[in-house]
């Protein structure tokens, strides 16, 4: 079989005007960026709001090396539905630079179940990153310069919190010392990198609704403190105008097709254990305008980013998802069951068994928002029909719709059953979508309401310091917003070697972080870094432009 850039390269995209006219949006609604891609312009998709387009999540176990695949389910599932005459609409998010030449590579799906331009999309594509990688920089200049000027703020350089970032994996920049070289080179003070996808730069990019929005949201960034333990904000370095300016353009939403020319909306790129882990909520609500049922993604397992979708972006967007795709692979829950990763192509039942544990709990957290939840079993060719018969009873066990996909082989042939399957359940109606906890109790509660209800903890521990910043935090005001786990995306526990579902543990939260702009806290747990470092071998060794222009190693 084909690779997935080789099955990219020999598709022949359709003009984007072509795909947009399902849509209702004509050649005077678009901002080309040549023929297969476009903005969509703010005015174009506010013109269209309050449209009654159907909601559907599709998220996933928690990940492992034997892959789950959920995107490509997620583009599968899209041109399932496009094949059975709904007019769809696919709504993810975009890649990131570091992982695409690091480890984990790009996300667009794959096989026959993709978006194109793969290669434009999975590296420099309209340029958002690199606006909101600019707009982060341009914060973190005009603070160094407002030390460098007087410091009118009073900010304690000691108590700076606000890092530098860039789009690529390079641990050598986790810490660093800046303003070195005498009385004409800044403050002399530790500094660090973050990726931009950790940016907050970027859970604001994807959470605000608007230009206005966009701009108060970045006004109120604290980027660090002064001695007596008063946040300093972005407004007062006088910074979100300019950085309104440098994304102004980012902000409408990219329209690109998959293989079978369904149309996609890809925006946004905010990581799934740091931030929110969603697209953008303007390309979402755009969406919704547009099409009779829109597909979005959330980032990571569904204790991370399902979790996030609700209690944050459906919160924040007044957004009302009716279904919950949770993906699942054999593969994977086999090693959840205990299997050893070279062992995954032999038929265990037991293993399966005893990994099944994993979803059936992500089934039930679902539940839990009133949401109803689908398992769509992303099949590998090494699966059995024994193995998959037996998944499927366990789901009739548990009492969750179930449906099998092969959207990597078949594109959206593949999914049709999941497809019928997804519609079936919309239109039974029975959604009643609400968030895990209510704003008005404590920071506290909400994260031991995450992690007794989502992960199965027996409950939280708090460092000293973090029990100090949930109290600074609440006293500024900053109580009554979300919380956002930073938590390893391997295990429902912080420990990423605790697989399935483990039972009798505590989560630790050792340090507790505003994300004003963005509007919620994070609490950190585990060890989650916000700057990646590339492997032994990267990605990156293998990649290369040939003669003729091709690209080759990208996947």
């Amino acid at each position: 079989m084909l690779d997935d850039i080789q099955i990219a390269q020999a598709a022949q995209p359709r003009p984007i005007t072509e795909i947009a006219e399902p849509l209702g949006l004509g050649p005077e609604d678009l901002e080309p960026h040549g023929r297969w891609k476009a903005k969509i312009p703010l005015e174009v998709l506010s013109e269209r709001a309050g449209g009654k387009g159907r909601l559907v999540l599709v998220t996933g176990i928690n990940p492992t090396p034997a892959g789950e695949g959920k995107s490509t389910v997620s583009v599968g599932l899209a041109d399932g539905l496009r094949r059975r005459d709904h007019r769809v609409l696919l709504c993810i998010r975009q890649p990131s630079l570091g992982p695409v030449f690091g480890m984990k590579g790009g996300a667009t799906g794959g096989g026959y179940a993709q978006v194109i331009p793969m290669e434009d999309i999975n590296l420099h594509f309209t340029g958002d990153f690199h606006a909101i990688t600019s707009a982060h920089a341009l914060l973190s200049a005009m603070l160094d310069n407002h030390l460098h000027q007087g410091n009118p703020s009073g900010l304690d350089p000691r108590r700076i919190t606000w890092k530098r970032a860039l789009d690529m994996n390079d641990r050598a920049l986790r810490n660093i010392v800046v303003g070195l070289g005498g009385a004409t080179s800044g403050v002399p003070r530790e500094d660090g990198f973050l990726i931009t996808a950790a940016s907050e730069v970027m859970a604001i990019f994807a959470l605000a609704t608007d230009r206005e929005d966009l701009e108060r949201r970045l006004g109120d960034i604290i980027v660090g403190y002064t001695p007596d333990g008063t946040p300093v904000r972005a407004a007062q370095i006088r910074a979100p105008g300019a950085m309104t300016l440098l994304l102004k353009d980012a902000l409408a939403p990219n329209l690109v097709q998959t293989l079978e020319g369904t149309p996609a909306l890809i925006h946004a790129g905010p990581f799934g254990n740091i931030a929110h882990g969603c697209n953008s909520l303007i390309a979402t609500r755009g969406a919704l305008g547009l099409a009779d049922v829109v597909v979005t993604e959330a980032g990571f397992g569904a204790d991370l980013g399902a979790e996030k979708f609700f209690d944050i972006k459906s919160r924040a967007g007044d957004l009302r998802p009716e279904v919950a795709v949770v993906v699942a692979t054999i593969r994977a829950l086999k090693m959840h069951g205990g299997m050893a990763l070279g062992e995954l192509g032999r038929e265990d039942l037991p293993a399966l068994r005893s990994g099944f544990a994993n979803l059936a709990r992500h089934v039930e957290n679902v539940r839990k928002f009133g949401v109803p939840p689908v398992v769509a079993i992303n099949r590998f060719a090494s699966d059995t029909p024994a193995e998959v018969e037996a998944l499927r009873e366990l789901c009739r066990e548990v009492g969750v719709p179930v449906a099998l996909t092969e959207v990597h082989a078949r594109g959206g042939e593949g999914a049709l059953e999941l497809a019928e399957l997804v519609m079936e359940v919309l239109e039974a109606g029975e959604a009643d979508f609400r968030p895990l906890y209510s704003l008005d109790i404590p920071l506290e509660e909400k994260m031991e309401t995450v992690a007794r209800e989502i992960y199965g903890a027996d409950g939280v521990d708090f460092t000293a310091g973090a029990r100090k910043e949930m109290e600074a935090l609440e006293e500024i005001g900053l109580g009554n917003v979300p919380v956002c786990m930073a938590k390893t995306q391997y295990s429902f526990s912080d420990d990423p070697a605790l697989l399935g579902a483990p039972s009798g543990f505590r989560v630790t939260v050792r340090q507790v972080t505003p994300s004003a702009g963005a509007g919620f806290v994070v609490a950190h747990t585990g060890d989650i870094l916000t700057m990646p470092g590339l492997g032994k071998r990267p990605a990156a060794e293998g990649m290369k432009v040939a003669a003729d222009g091709t690209i080759t190693g990208l996947f």
